[in-house]
């Protein structure tokens, strides 16, 4: 009995070196893991402090002149649409006068012509 106390104890005092050992192996573990993830942060803070804050910048400052620009183009299209109803409205002014213009000119002359084939029929009516 003494030999199977004996074998059960080494065998028990394997496993409690396995489980230390499996203990350390997983302590080592999480060590390697959280001094990764301090690597992996550390190098997110800087590329983000090399490259992305000033990429930022620029491209913020591009935004700005992009709205300068469209608020410059938006107030020139405005300028050009009133220069372009205001010259409409002076052509159509314009083509009101020289109507009247032509017409008031010309109805003599149309009254004068009428007047003349009135007289001309008038006439060969009576001869006829």
């Amino acid at each position: 009995m003494e030999s199977q106390l004996g074998t059960t104890n080494l065998l028990l005092g394997i496993m409690a070196a396995v489980s230390v050992l499996q203990a350390l192996v997983l302590i080592g573990v999480g060590i390697a893991g959280y001094m990764a993830y301090r690597r992996v942060t550390t190098l997110m803070e800087t590329l983000e402090d090399r490259h992305v804050a000033p990429a930022m910048g620029r491209v913020n400052a591009i935004l700005d002149d992009v709205k300068v620009v469209s608020a410059k183009v938006k107030e020139e299209t405005e300028r050009v649409d009133h220069a372009i109803h205001s010259t409409i409205d002076r052509v159509d002014d314009t083509v009101d006068r020289v109507r009247w213009n032509v017409r008031a000119k010309t109805s003599r002359l149309v009254g004068a012509l009428r007047g003349a084939r009135l007289a001309i029929e008038t006439i060969l009516h009576r001869a006829a």
